[in-house]
């Protein structure tokens, strides 16, 4: 029978189980337009971030 050498520490457990609840960077909407983007950051989709333009985007083409 597997008898182990010493205690694992409550941090030690809790990294390893930490690692298998993590999902990556969840993207959610921009105040100003309501498109996905990721947290902060610029939105791509209209150049705002915390509420202030920080970037010109050109507006897409239609044909």
């Amino acid at each position: 029978m597997a008898v182990q050498q010493s205690k694992v520490s409550k941090m030690r457990v809790r990294q390893r189980k930490a690692a298998n609840r993590y999902k990556g960077v969840q993207p959610t909407t921009c105040t100003n337009c309501g498109a996905p983007c990721l947290p902060h950051r610029v939105c791509k989709a209209c150049g705002y971030y915390d509420g202030k333009q920080v970037i010109q985007v050109k507006a897409a083409k239609e044909d």
